[in-house]
């Protein structure tokens, strides 16, 4: 008996509640007075005379029943990799140095040779790039003295580094 009261008596308060948001919303509180929707319906009520022809104090935006889009989203999920089959060859190099890599999207792509303290010596690309696979040769001779050094590709906030060795 205990819970078929406290149950219907549930039900009772939450009907309650709802007319009386309800009638505070219909009458618009003082919270609603500094909506900007509430304030377009005051003025509409002053103008045409007659608050609205519904009575909602709401405006609402023309809907549109037969708009439709083909345009396809592409959104980016966060596991997703833009760089990525990154190939760096002959290793040796001797003359000529062969970059390869792959981008899932358009991108803006850093291509460096840097030496073994993280200084810059060469750049080899830096520019926006289409997606899919792409090539990079570079004459390196004259242009790298002996020793070790990396190729950093940087996309987006993703790099990759390989070292190569030169040998002339």
């Amino acid at each position: 008996m205990g819970r078929k009261f406290t149950y219907v008596n549930s039900w009772v308060t939450v009907i309650v509640l709802a007319i009386a948001v309800n009638f505070a919303l219909a009458r618009g509180v003082n919270a609603q007075k500094s909506d900007s929707s509430y304030i377009r319906a005051m003025r509409a009520k002053s103008a045409k005379g007659s608050y609205l022809k519904n009575g909602l104090h709401l405006a609402l935006p023309p809907l549109k029943p037969a708009a439709t889009s083909n345009t396809k989203l592409n959104l980016n999920r966060p596991d997703d990799k833009l760089l990525y089959n990154v190939q760096v060859y002959p290793n040796p190099v001797t003359d000529i140095i062969n970059v390869k890599y792959s981008l899932s999207r358009n991108a803006y792509v850093n291509v460096k040779i840097m030496d073994v303290l993280g200084n810059d010596v060469l750049t080899l690309v830096s520019q926006r790039v289409d997606f899919g696979d792409q090539s990079v040769s570079y004459n390196v001779s004259n242009k790298l003295a002996r020793g070790f050094y990396f190729v950093r590709i940087v996309v987006g906030n993703e790099s990759v580094n390989k070292r190569i060795s030169v040998v002339l």
